[in-house]
């Protein structure tokens, strides 16, 4: 039997309560998913095998080597958030605060296990490139935010090994650049021109985008080969997609995309949603209950 006043036992209560209905509320909303951007074209790594992914989702397991042991170690939600490669901390900072070797993750501090996508190996997806050449840069806009895009390129010579700072001469920066396609789809994109260096063999170009609206910076390591060609990428096992298929492949991510969530919401939202309200209030409903009945 309790020995506290009533009015010591209301004020606990209404306290707990308190806290429950603030619980509910919490976990009634959705919170926002982490979204931005990576680059498209050359394709990220992440970005690429994302698309490969897409081509395989009976299995869920993408035919690329090195996306295949990507996914095995840490699963396919990296995948499913290709643009999210960040740290809401970077603040344009470069060497000495992103460790070399860890160029590709961003020093992996997202929200995301990307720590696989610095692995060092050959059989990553390829953009086929020409030295010298002028081309489009596609950068995805999946979350919009204004800032600058600085793009670095492996020197002459690099030897395919961990990715360092010294490893990667700038060759452009850009500033707010015009976008096309949907904010916040497979498909849409910022683009500018960048001419290409000369170069032959096996590089990495690599994207960092600095955001001027925060401190947080997105990160995008682009594998490519200079052999004249004019962005056709090779997935793996030698099949090689032209650039039209690569965007062809982009855009029907966008539809099953669109379609799985027109679907999701007409048939499951509203079911869902008033089945978590009912069961949260029914918890919270119980635990008030059973919290009444020890107090009073």
């Amino acid at each position: 039997m309790s020995t506290q006043s009533p009015t010591t036992r209301r004020a606990r209560l209404l306290a707990v309560l308190g806290a429950a209905v603030l619980g509910l509320v919490a976990a009634l909303i959705p919170s926002p998913a982490s979204a931005h951007g990576a680059t498209m074209m050359p394709g990220a790594r992440t970005y690429l095998c994302y698309l490969d992914l897409q081509r395989n989702m009976g299995t869920q397991m993408p035919t690329n080597p090195a996306c295949a042991a990507a996914v095995q170690e840490s699963g396919t939600g990296p995948l499913y958030n290709w643009f999210a490669v960040l740290d809401s901390n970077g603040a344009g900072r470069t060497a000495g605060y992103i460790p070399d070797g860890q160029l590709c993750s961003g020093g992996n501090r997202g929200p995301f296990d990307f720590s696989a996508y610095d692995a060092v190996r050959g059989d990553w997806p390829v953009t086929h490139l020409t030295s010298g050449a002028n081309i489009e840069l596609r950068h995805s806009n999946w979350a919009h935010h204004p800032g600058d895009f600085n793009v670095y390129i492996t020197k002459e010579g690099w030897n395919g090994g961990a990715l360092g700072w010294d490893d990667l001469e700038q060759i452009s920066s850009v500033t707010n650049p015009p976008q096309r396609g949907s904010v916040g789809s497979d498909s849409g994109h910022y683009y500018w021109d960048v001419q290409l260096p000369q170069r032959t063999g096996t590089h990495m170009l690599y994207v960092h985008w600095i955001r001027s609206d925060s401190q947080e910076n997105f990160y995008s390591c682009s594998d490519i080969v200079f052999d004249g060609g004019n962005g056709e990428v090779t997935m793996g096992s030698g099949d090689t997609l032209s650039a039209e298929e690569v965007t062809e492949l982009a855009d029907a991510a966008d539809a099953a995309a669109a379609s799985h969530a027109a679907h999701a919401e007409h048939t499951d939202h509203s079911a869902h949603a008033g089945h978590a309200t009912a069961t949260g209030a029914a918890a919270v409903g119980a635990g008030v209950r059973t919290l009444a009945g020890t107090l009073f």
